[in-house]
C-alpha cells in the first residue's frame, strides 16, 4: 500500500492504494509504521505522495461502515496516532499532492511542512461537513495555522471544495506544479532545506511546530473519544450510507 523509494537523504512514502488511496485502518497503520521508521533508517526528509491525478480521497467510508464500534474506534485512535506522528515528525515532511485531496486527503497534507500541488482540475478541501462528520477540534486548528481563523471558519463549516489556485491563494498548498513535477519540487523542497544548518533549522522548526504538537496532544488525550463516538451520530450514519450508495451508482 505504500512505496518506498530513496532520493539520497530524502525518503519517499508513495501512497499505492487502488484505486484511489483511500485510508482504511490498515493504510493508517502502514503510514505510522513507515514514518517512524523513516528516521531510524537514516532519511533526514520525507515525501509522501501519491499517484497522478490522486494524491488521497480521505477515509475509506464504504469499508470503514463494515466495523463494528470497537473496530472503528481503533481506527480513530490510529488516525489521531498518525496525526501526531505527522505533527512532530523530528525530520521535515513535504506533500506531493498529485491530484484530488479531500478529506483525509487534505488532513494528512496540512500536517506535512509544505504542500505542493498539481495545477489541474483537482478538488481539494476539507469537506468532512458535507458527508456528515463535524471536523475534529485538532483538525481544524491545523487548518486554522494555515489559512487563518476567518478563512479556516468559513471552509470548515461549509466543508468547501477548492481548486489549486484557490488553495494557493488562501494558503492551504504552498507552491503549484505540472503534476509531473510535483514529487521533484517536494524533493527538491527537502533537499533545499537539509541544506541550512542543521541545528539552527531543526531547533527552529521544532519551535515553529509547537502549536501543532500540542494541540495533537490535547487531541489525543480529550477528544478522541468525543470524536470516535460523533461517528455513531444516526444523522452521520444515514448522510455516510446514502453516499456510499450513490458512489456505487
Amino acid at each position: 500500500m505504500i512505496d518506498v523509494i530513496d532520493h539520497g537523504p530524502v525518503r519517499e512514502l508513495r501512497l499505492n492504494r487502488s484505486p484511489a488511496n483511500a485510508l482504511s485502518g490498515e493504510l493508517i497503520t502502514a503510514l505510522l509504521r513507515a514514518l517512524g521508521a523513516a528516521s531510524h533508517d537514516g532519511a533526514r526528509a520525507l515525501v509522501l505522495s501519491g499517484s497522478p491525478g490522486m494524491f488521497s480521497a480521505g477515509l475509506d467510508v464504504p469499508q470503514l461502515l463494515t466495523l463494528d464500534r470497537p473496530a472503528m474506534n481503533a481506527v480513530w485512535r490510529e488516525f489521531y496516532a498518525l496525526l501526531g506522528i505527522m505533527a512532530s515528525s523530528p525530520i521535515p515532511i513535504a506533500a506531493a499532492m498529485t491530484g484530488h485531496s479531500p478529506a483525509g486527503g487534505m488532513v494528512l497534507a496540512i500536517f506535512c511542512d509544505w504542500r505542493i500541488c498539481a495545477e489541474g482540475d483537482w478538488k481539494l478541501g476539507l469537506n468532512e461537513v458535507q458527508v456528515g462528520l463535524p471536523l475534529p477540534p485538532v483538525i481544524y486548528s491545523a487548518l486554522r495555522r494555515l489559512v487563518g481563523t476567518r478563512h479556516a471558519e468559513h471552509l470548515a463549516v461549509s466543508g468547501r471544495i477548492v481548486s489549486p489556485i484557490e488553495a494557493l491563494n488562501l494558503g492551504m498548498v504552498d507552491e503549484l506544479a505540472p503534476v509531473e513535477l510535483v514529487i521533484p519540487r517536494a524533493v527538491a523542497w527537502c533537499e533545499a532545506l537539509l541544506k541550512l544548518p542543521r541545528f539552527a533549522m531543526e531547533t527552529t522548526r521544532k519551535k515553529a511546530r509547537a502549536d501543532l504538537i500540542e494541540a495533537c496532544e490535547k487531541g489525543m488525550a480529550h477528544e478522541v473519544d468525543t470524536v470516535a463516538e460523533q461517528w455513531w451520530n444516526e444523522e452521520t450514519q444515514s448522510v455516510l450510507r446514502n453516499l456510499v450508495s450513490r458512489l456505487k451508482k
